[in-house]
């Protein structure tokens, strides 16, 4: 019995052993509500002007503990769900004050028009840490009036070994449409292992290379690598201090070409010019383009208005004839093209 008991007493002490020092689990928190935006107010009406700020605040969320919150205002057309939304700051605190004229130019780069009211949505989301889950307030939808400008989007220049290490060179530059801190663009280096960095406006004040090439950015960082000469699709995300980079070849596939949709016809790249093109005999039908054999990046038109989109609309090829046509991706924050017949 005596054994017997020291195997029971010798479990107990174990567990209770294991209980003191399994700290597996840490303190679990919870999101009480309370983020809420309180200016503008509800169903508010703003005809924008370039002179006078728009002030913005809300209630803090209630994490049930005293909490060094970061609060992110956001904002995009209404309907869009925010698929592509704009910050229009980060700020620790329960207010924020923003520009009428960079709101207005962030709807026009948006594609809304000048003197037309649209419904615009704006949201708060409040981040502690990446441990705990992060709170977004209820939308607040009000009115907006633009007005007409020349719209200025948001740009990294990409000063390099291939045009000179010349940050003040706009025509090699990526863009963030959306102002969100998210840069893409297409730039064509014209040398072989080039080497570049990507400046925040046309100087070496902000610059951001990728020390030990992978993937990352960091202020003042060692020049990123890039491979063979040709055209590379840049991204570079200042809000994860991430970037990449991919060579592309551009072809024209579809059923209004001569492979139809099984191959494409190559695009020739002018540096000239900075267009992709080719002339071919096309039939009624309808055709993409896209880039390296690959249906992994491929544009097509969902307005059919000349713009193009990632993984876009078919484009239409109303009759048979010998056509040119000019893909123009380079350089540019909108991406389009042209079909002419000869």
């Amino acid at each position: 019995m005596k054994f017997l008991k020291y195997i029971v007493l010798s479990g107990l002490v174990g567990i209770t052993l294991w209980s003191c020092t399994d700290d597996s689990f840490g303190p679990v928190f919870h999101k009480n509500g309370g983020l809420e935006i309180t200016a503008p107010a509800a169903g508010a009406s703003w005809v924008l002007n370039d002179s006078t700020d728009a002030v913005f605040s809300w209630t803090a969320a209630d994490y049930g503990f005293a909490a060094g919150t970061t609060y992110s205002l956001e904002m995009d057309v209404a309907g869009s769900n925010f698929t592509n939304p704009s910050v229009l700051g980060n700020v620790n605190a329960l207010s924020l004050t923003v520009s009428q004229d960079e709101i207005n130019n962030i709807l026009l780069a948006k594609e809304l028009e000048g003197n037309i009211p649209a419904n615009v949505d704006f949201r708060v989301i409040a981040t502690v840490t990446d441990d705990i889950d992060k709170d977004t307030s209820p939308v607040r939808t009000i009115s907006i009036t633009p007005y007409p400008s020349n719209v200025l989007i948001q740009q990294l220049q990409v000063p390099g070994s291939y045009q000179g290490w010349a940050p003040a060179d706009s025509s090699t530059a990526v863009f963030s449409p959306g102002s969100n801190g998210q840069y893409e663009g297409f730039v064509y280096f014209n040398i072989d292992n080039a080497f570049y960095k990507y400046t925040v406006g046309p100087s070496w004040d902000t610059n951001y290379g990728d020390t030990g090439g992978d993937g990352s950015l960091e202020l003042n960082g060692s020049d990123i690598a890039a491979g063979a000469s040709g055209v590379y699709k840049l991204n570079a995300n200042l809000n994860q201090l991430t970037h990449t980079s991919l060579r592309t070849d551009w072809g024209l596939i579809g059923s209004a070409t001569p492979n139809g949709w099984d191959s494409d016809q190559n695009l020739t790249f002018d540096p000239a010019t900075n267009k992709f093109t080719i002339t071919l005999d096309l039939v009624a039908g309808e055709i993409k383009f896209r880039a390296n054999d690959d249906w992994g990046f491929n544009f097509g038109d969902d307005g059919n208005n000349k713009t193009l989109e990632y993984n876009g609309a078919n484009i239409v090829v109303a009759e048979a004839g010998n056509y040119t046509i000019e893909l123009l991706i380079v350089g540019v924050p909108k991406y389009r093209y042209a079909i002419t017949k000869n």
